[in-house]
């Protein structure tokens, strides 16, 4: 088995394609309006991905707390400096909880939250 691409409802689609291509560095694959009205954005490279889809449905978009999503960085210090000059805050962090990781939170467009991992 292969794990593919995780999905996330978003309440602005062109917010959350800023953010995910100018903070996370995610490349666009591809954008479509599908037969049923949906318009959905696949990013990242190689085998697993993120599609983002945004309804036509004016509703709350419910990303949960206890779920995060993790991309590593080659410095933490580089990409906290760089995420606070892009006006993104930091939510929680820095953390080391050992010796051999280092990493913060911050929450995308819609509240998920998204965690910056260097592995040291």
């Amino acid at each position: 088995m292969k794990f593919c691409w995780s999905t996330l409802t978003v309440r602005n689609l062109d917010e959350s394609l800023q953010f995910y291509q100018e903070i996370v560095g995610l490349k666009l694959m591809k954008r479509y309006r599908s037969s049923s009205g949906l318009e959905i954005a696949f990013l990242g490279e190689g085998e697993t991905q993120i599609e983002l889809i945004q309804s036509t449905e004016d509703r709350e978009i419910d990303v949960g707390k206890d779920i995060a999503w993790g991309f590593e960085v080659d410095s933490l210090e580089e990409c906290m400096e760089f995420v606070q000059k892009k006006g993104v805050p930091i939510a929680s962090g820095p953390f080391q909880p050992n010796p051999n990781i280092r990493f913060f939170y911050v929450n995308d467009p819609n509240g998920l939250i998204i965690q910056f991992v260097e592995n040291m």
